[in-house]
């Protein structure tokens, strides 16, 4: 990005010699690049500066005095516009730059930031964060106690629905039960041929019915 100022070298004014002597002595105080743009030399540099300043920043004849600031295309402001941000430590934005590490604007930009965003370190941005993480958690941990909860209850339910029961027969070819299990898991009865023995113990999740 050229810093572009168009400037008048042959201007009669004291006055207006004086503004870019400022102008220009401050750019180069702050090692920023520029570009200085004669217009009483050069008609395209004049044409190019009265156009492209924008019309509620010029005079009431319509015809903007040197010097007139431009970041390339952008239109930056004049003399007094550029005072006004030498006074409040801002030139860097003025120009649309980014203060260099360290100088008095970067600083007083990061202060600004703080006030208004909060601490990026062990301070108020980091400590949302770790409240976020810590209701996130408290929600997982929550959904976990209820998966428990249910698995525990699941379990008791399973544990009132089992039937163990011995049973003694003579042997016999073979001995048929009816097995009626709960409507909810096994809606069809099931019927078991259990080949004779003396005795066994069986272990039935269902209601056993001889």
């Amino acid at each position: 990005m050229v810093i572009k100022v168009f400037l008048a070298s042959s201007s009669g004014s004291t006055a207006i010699k004086k503004k870019q002597q400022d102008v220009l002595g401050f750019l180069e105080a702050l090692k920023v690049d520029y570009a200085p743009l004669d217009i009483a030399c050069n008609e395209d540099n004049r044409m190019w500066m009265r156009e492209n300043v924008p019309v509620e920043k010029k005079p009431t004849n319509g015809i903007p005095l040197p010097p007139q600031i431009f970041n390339e295309e952008s239109y930056c402001g004049d003399y007094e516009t550029f005072f006004d941000a030498k006074e409040d430590n801002a030139v860097y934005a003025f120009l649309g730059l980014p203060p260099p590490p360290g100088s008095k604007e970067a600083k007083e930009a990061e202060k600004a930031y703080i006030l208004e965003n909060g601490p990026v370190e062990n301070g108020t941005v980091e400590n949302e964060t770790v409240e976020s993480e810590t209701v996130e958690n408290g929600t997982d941990d929550a959904e976990d106690d209820e998966n428990l909860e249910a698995e525990e209850v699941e379990e008791e339910n399973l544990d009132d629905d089992s039937l163990v029961m011995p049973f003694f027969y003579p042997l016999s070819p073979c001995l048929t039960f009816t097995i009626s299990p709960p409507a909810s898991s096994h809606p069809a009865l099931i019927t078991l041929t259990i080949s004779p023995v003396n005795s066994c113990w069986f272990h039935f999740p269902w209601t056993i019915t001889k």
